[in-house]
């Protein structure tokens, strides 16, 4: 627009002072500027991208490959066009990194007309999570540089990254509830595999409950009674608020804490008992911008800035997995521990007055804490009062911190275990700490 403004000023100098030869030069500039400016915006107009990757799911360290094809559908040549496949930045920060890129995620070449360009490069995902790859960021523009369009193509692919699982040996984590099988005094159904005592044979009572060796010895019929019992299993609460994550030691802190946490619930998975999820974390997929990226923008960093998801939610509310059995819960848990990030919403405290109504009392609360404050030791503790069977799990936690965080905890009676390291996880079951 600054071009066209200062050559209408200058052809009216020119047409003031009847200078010609000016006028000429801007009546020519003026022309020039028309055609670049309808060039530009037929040849990004005419510029449209198709995504091919396949996976949506993949592991850590495994590497997946994408690939973007631009076809020009106009009937005129794009002299140049710049290509550029849109990744989370703070994925690729140094300190940080998430994910490594293989081969060039941009390129610039010529378009024929009718003609198609491929940009092709690979993925390795060093870390868990919920990547966003692409859109497509396309920019253009005459041979003079007057005019440049940018526009963003072919729609963003969605990958999620499961956790690490490291195998456990051994799974007692409550002393007075341990995991496994515990005795409940009402309870609908019974264990047929654990005989309690004999009562007379009743009418009704299938033959298979007979007691053939009692019946036979008092020559009386009488019927088997069995316990009543159930699997205690455990609701893993994971602490995930930054305040307890120091920037200076992240991410391989808070990673350390969701490795953990989807091994043990992998561990009980594997036993057949009852697992759950509560968190205070924020769902990547609530960061995720699916409207307004089809769009024409003014510079690149616009464009840039309008695909990228989300930095920030507001969100509040607890992510909760009901505690049940089976491999799709199991399933469900590690999906939603991909996809769980650090946020300044919910303390512990709040997370375990939100969700306690929902927390069956059958099943350990196994806390998995980035940080121990006085508030979150007492909201432990009540919960112990109000019957539940609690244990804390203290991630690298040293010094002073780890001091207090046990004075706080064993004061509400609430059993300690220690994680400083991922090579300390496959035995974290069998290490109370006591001090």
């Amino acid at each position: 627009m600054k071009w066209f403004i200062g050559a209408l000023l200058l052809l009216l100098a020119a047409l003031i002072l009847e200078s010609g030869l000016l006028a000429y030069a801007m009546y020519v500039l003026l022309a020039l500027l028309v055609l670049s400016r309808f060039l530009a915006h037929s040849w990004i107009g005419h510029l449209s991208a198709k995504r091919h990757c396949k996976q949506t799911t993949a592991e850590v360290g495994e590497t997946v490959g994408v690939e973007v094809n631009v076809a020009n559908t106009g009937g005129l040549p794009v002299p140049w066009v710049l290509l550029e496949d849109v990744l989370p930045a703070k994925a690729l920060v140094e300190n940080r990194s998430r994910l490594r890129v293989k081969k060039r995620r941009f390129k610039i070449a010529m378009m024929k007309a009718h003609g198609e360009i491929a940009l092709s490069y690979e993925i390795e995902f060093l870390m868990r999570g919920y990547y966003q790859v692409g859109p497509l960021v396309l920019e253009t523009g005459d041979l003079f540089g007057l005019h440049r369009r940018y526009r963003v193509g072919s729609a963003p692919h969605f990958v999620l990254v499961y956790p690490r699982v490291v195998p456990l040996e051994g799974f007692e984590l409550a002393s007075r509830r341990p995991i496994g099988e515990v005795l409940l005094t009402h309870r609908l159904f019974e264990d047929p595999t654990r005989i309690a005592g004999v009562r007379n044979y009743e009418a009704g009572d299938p033959l298979n409950r007979v007691h053939w060796r009692a019946s036979a010895r008092t020559g009386q019929l009488h019927s088997k009674i069995y316990e009543p019992s159930t699997i205690a299993g455990a609701t893993l609460v994971l602490d995930f608020h930054e305040a307890g994550y120091d920037t200076n030691r992240e991410p391989q802190r808070s990673e350390l804490a969701v490795t953990a946490t989807v091994s043990l619930a992998h561990g009980l998975y594997q036993l057949g008992q009852q697992v759950g999820l509560v968190t205070n974390g924020r769902d990547a997929a609530d960061r995720i911008r699916l409207e307004g990226w089809a769009s024409d923008f003014r510079t690149r960093k616009e464009a840039q800035q309008s695909v990228s998801m989300r930095e920030h939610s507001e969100r509040l509310q607890p992510i909760v997995v009901e505690t049940r059995r089976g491999i799709e819960q199991f399933q469900r848990i590690r999906e939603t521990l991909a996809r769980v990030e650090l946020t300044d919403g919910l303390t512990v405290p709040q997370l375990l007055e939100e969700t306690s109504s929902r927390l069956p009392r059958d099943a350990t609360v196994v806390a998995i804490l980035g940080a121990v404050s006085a508030e979150t030791a007492l909201a432990l503790g009540s919960l112990r009062r109000r019957g539940f069977a609690v244990t804390a799990i203290l991630v690298v936690f040293e010094g002073e911190a780890l001091d207090h965080a046990l004075i706080r905890l064993l004061a509400e009676g609430i059993e300690v275990r220690q994680l400083r390291n991922e090579a300390e996880l496959p035995g974290l079951c069998q290490r109370q700490l006591l001090r």
